[in-house]
């Protein structure tokens, strides 16, 4: 759940593509249940992402089918989480905070501040605290209403940890050695600045989503491989200890775990730099200049949009590859305005740098300005926050603690 995001995230309406995926491509699922290391024997014959973990995943355009939410049906569970580093951005928002607003009214949903996760490389001790409780209200301040959303925080959740461990018992080291995050980071810091942490955090991701037996989780296009190893993980458990085998030490028997859906929006997913339309906007990112933070006061709004990058060619338009600043701002424009691609491109089409750029600054000043004020509100009064994060912890706590027993008892321990 990613470096920055946990995953990013859906926006769910009646256009959006819903990302289906079938873990199990070409008929393979027999072979890894009788072989559960089959990833890596049949990578040269079923073909790899380039890193050696196959990610066998195909976009169906239908729309996803509405939950029902009547009083007798049971909603379909999503989770999600932000890590708690650096300023929260417009990417993080757009990807992310925004379209679990939509999410909380149509499924069960946990959002939580992924503390654990933001300990994998250096990090400010005095800062994680406040950086977490900042989080926390930031995602109230966007409109997550904790009556239809739990909102916690991650290592407030001990299972989690717990989960994580048993699950590490049950992943081949190969899997992990081919995540592309881990090498890209690896690399950039060299083996004597890297944790173990850096590797096995897939593994954590993995537990964070197959704790709560979620059914969906928001992905974006950097976190489908660590969804696909999260998915496998839970097939290979399930055949490991599920089934018969569990109902023999007592339990239920069948699936352990769900095996979760990935879903990616259409739009919003990778919200990119304004210093390069190439590279997506980050919180690690060394220029400030490259990201608007959504706690940004006006005028650093204003000053960061006339200084990005943008290009010579004359009009502004969506779908031409030549011009990547010019698709990534219009695209934030269309989200933050919530006008379709059709009306911002009729809009836009004739207008220079110079006009957009004002029209840009002020719909981002206009739809922030309520969230900075409510954030302003919420951090001001801590025993409130306190409250949600205690409330929204024990009741993930209750969802968290029935999946860890469950997985305890499967795997052949003594019973507390």
């Amino acid at each position: 759940m990613g470096r920055a995001v946990l995953s990013q995230f859906l926006i769910l309406s009646n256009s959006s593509p819903r990302l289906s995926s079938s873990v199990f491509c070409g008929g393979l699922r027999s072979k890894y249940l009788k072989r559960p290391g089959f990833i890596r024997h049949n990578r040269a014959r079923n073909g790899d992402n380039g890193a050696g973990f196959r990610c066998c995943c195909s976009v169906s355009l239908s729309p996803p089918a509405a939950p029902e939410t009547s009083s007798s049906s049971v909603r379909k569970r999503i989770v999600s989480g932000v890590q708690p580093t650096g300023a929260i951005h417009l990417g993080n928002y757009l990807g992310a905070i925004k379209n679990w607003i939509a999410l909380q009214n149509s499924y069960d949903t946990l959002f939580f501040i992924v503390d654990l996760h933001a300990i994998t490389l250096p990090y400010e001790t005095q800062q994680l605290s406040k950086a977490t409780r900042n989080t926390a209200a930031i995602y109230l301040a966007c409109g997550v209403d904790t009556s239809k959303a739990s909102v916690f925080v991650q290592s407030h959740v001990r299972a989690h940890v717990e989960l994580m461990w048993l699950l590490s018992s049950a992943t081949p080291i190969g899997w992990l050695n081919r995540m592309i995050q881990f090498k890209e980071k690896s690399r950039k810091a060299g083996d004597e600045n890297v944790g173990v942490a850096l590797l096995t955090y897939p593994v954590l991701m993995a537990s964070d989503i197959l704790l709560y037996q979620s059914d969906f989780v928001p992905v974006g296009e950097d976190q489908k491989q660590h969804l696909e190893l999260t998915r496998e993980l839970a097939e290979r458990v399930n055949y490991l200890y599920g089934g018969r085998k569990w109902k023999k030490l007592g339990g239920r028997g069948g699936a352990i775990f769900k095996v979760p859906e990935p879903l990616i929006p259409p739009a919003g997913a990778r919200v990119m730099s304004l210093s390069d339309g190439l590279s997506k906007m980050s919180k690690s990112a060394a220029s400030d200049q490259s990201r608007i933070n959504l706690l940004d006061p006006k005028d650093v709004i204003a000053n960061k949009i006339k200084r990005c990058k943008t290009d010579v060619f004359p009009g502004l338009e969506f779908d031409n590859p030549e011009r990547p600043e010019c698709k990534n701002l219009l695209s934030i424009y269309q989200l933050i305005s919530s006008k379709t691609k059709e009306e911002v491109a009729q809009e836009c089409q004739d207008m220079n740098w110079g006009t957009f750029k004002t029209l840009l600054t002020d719909a981002l000043v206009d739809h922030l300005h309520p969230i900075q004020v409510r954030h302003e509100e919420i951090i001001s009064d801590p025993s409130y926050l306190d409250g949600v994060l205690a409330e929204g912890a024990m009741k993930a706590a209750a969802i968290a603690d029935a999946t860890l027993n469950n997985v305890y008892q499967a795997m052949g321990f003594l019973r507390r």
